[in-house]
């Protein structure tokens, strides 16, 4: 079914900082969508960030109707379209209270097999949020702080930079690591599979399969990862699967050999077979035509092959950063959004569907970008301005995506309209009361 779900500010959070909603962004705030999540049983979650600084304000200013903020908000959807529940908690910055939530980059979201949400963030941070939002269960955080000059090493227990559940629920995952591209920080270089649960107790193994840069520079002892392996042996130093992915289609990036290329999101096209994406240096002056493989490597680690069919310049994703890829597993598909279309695959790598942006049909695929695929198969999408999530029904057959697309991005319409009626937005920023638990 066609649903659309506001993202929703908590009405508490809203009237505690006196924000104002129709001040635009410029001014200081700002809501941002991390993620987009959901679960067997239909429900969805949201994981979005909201915040306030204002130039001048002092940092010891205790009023809360002016002074700076940062949280990080979940919330939770019934399998109809019903908010059930937000969490709320502080980023580092915060001045009033603590978090157990760990904070760092790349902020991503999962629901795990027994239904307990993962928020992961480099350099491999894991937090364990209980299903209906109301505690932490745990924290996995490495505490690597580099490259603030003032580190100084601490003893961390480290999970993963981002994980992504396969149909028999193993975990894929990214990690990172020291002195990739020799820069001094944490960078996500690694791809790997574990086999266990995840749970407040415990963390299972990984396993590594793949690296980007194949030798980060300047590390030592302190780098090992005990928990993330390579042929039995703690990754770190000169120990990661070789070749890297970058070495195998180092000739096809002449001028830069993927030097400063980064790692994306790896996503499960079957319980063996992920699609792991990758991408050549960003330039500050526009990167549109820099190389991209979406490579598809075994759970042996062998890349077999990639997603094929996009241009390196008609359809590239660094217009408008648009990096995100989603699998159905179940069926054997992959899905890329960005702002020149929609695109699909089958397991085999071969680009079934491209939906065109550029027609009158597909248009407004530009304001939305891609979150997930529900464990049903569902796409589930962000439009961009009006904070709405759409969420598309999956086809059995690729060949049935534009019909389907079509159809929801009418129903969009409609349920938007239905909505804007019974929830008043201000500027697109929708309010809810349902129940918050500040965590």
């Amino acid at each position: 079914m066609i649903h659309t779900l506001p993202l929703a500010l908590p009405s508490p959070l809203v009237d505690h900082h006196a924000l104002d909603l129709t001040a635009l962004y410029s001014t200081g705030w700002g809501l941002t969508l991390f993620d987009l999540a959901g679960a067997a049983n239909g429900e969805v979650y949201a994981l979005y960030g909201v915040g306030r600084y204002t130039h001048g304000v002092a940092d010891e200013e205790q009023d809360p109707r002016v002074a700076n903020f940062g949280y990080r908000i979940i919330t939770r959807y019934s399998a109809e379209g019903e908010v059930l529940a937000s969490a709320q908690f502080r980023t580092g910055g915060a001045r009033e209270g603590g978090s157990d939530v760990a904070d760092g980059g790349d902020i991503s979201l999962c629901v795990l097999p027994d239904g307990v949400l993962a928020i992961t963030a480099t350099p491999d941070m894991t937090t364990l949020v209980a299903r209906d939002l109301s505690r932490v269960l745990a924290v996995y955080d490495s505490k690597d702080g580099r490259p603030f000059r003032d580190f100084t090493p601490q003893e961390g227990d480290p999970f993963a930079g981002s994980i992504s559940v396969t149909p028999s629920g193993r975990l894929l995952c990214t990690l990172a690591e020291y002195g990739v591209w020799r820069f001094g920080s944490v960078i996500t270089n690694l791809v790997g599979i574990a086999e266990g649960a995840l749970t407040a107790e415990s963390k299972p193994a990984i396993r590594a399969l793949a690296s980007l840069d194949p030798e980060p520079a300047h590390q030592s002892a302190v780098d090992l990862r005990p928990h993330a392996t390579y042929k039995g042996d703690p990754i770190g130093m000169a120990n990661r699967p070789r070749p890297a992915l970058t070495e195998l289609v180092a000739a096809e990036d002449r001028l830069s050999k993927w030097e400063q290329s980064r790692l994306g999101r790896p996503v499960p096209l079957s319980d063996d077979l992920f699609v792991v994406p990758f991408y050549a240096r960003t330039f500050r002056g526009g990167s549109r035509g820099q190389p991209f493989v979406f490579a598809l490597v075994n759970d042996q680690g062998e890349m077999t092959g990639r997603l094929h069919g996009l241009h390196e310049w008609r359809d590239s994703p660094f217009t408008g950063f648009c990096f995100n890829l989603a699998a159905d597993p179940h069926r054997g598909h992959a899905f890329h959004l960005n702002r020149y279309g929609l695109y699909a695959w089958d397991r085999a790598g071969a680009l079934r569907a491209k939906l065109d942006s550029g027609t009158k049909t597909f248009k407004p695929l530009t304001h939305f970008t891609l979150g997930s695929c529900a464990p049903n198969g569902d796409l589930l999408l962000a439009h961009t301005k009006q904070h709405l999530i759409l969420r598309v029904p999956a086809p059995d057959d690729l060949t049935d995506l534009a019909a389907t697309v079509e159809e929801a991005l009418r129903a969009y319409a409609r349920q938007r309209t239905a909505l804007k009626k019974q929830w008043g937005p201000v500027n697109w920023h929708w309010q809810h009361s349902a129940p918050l638990h500040r965590i």
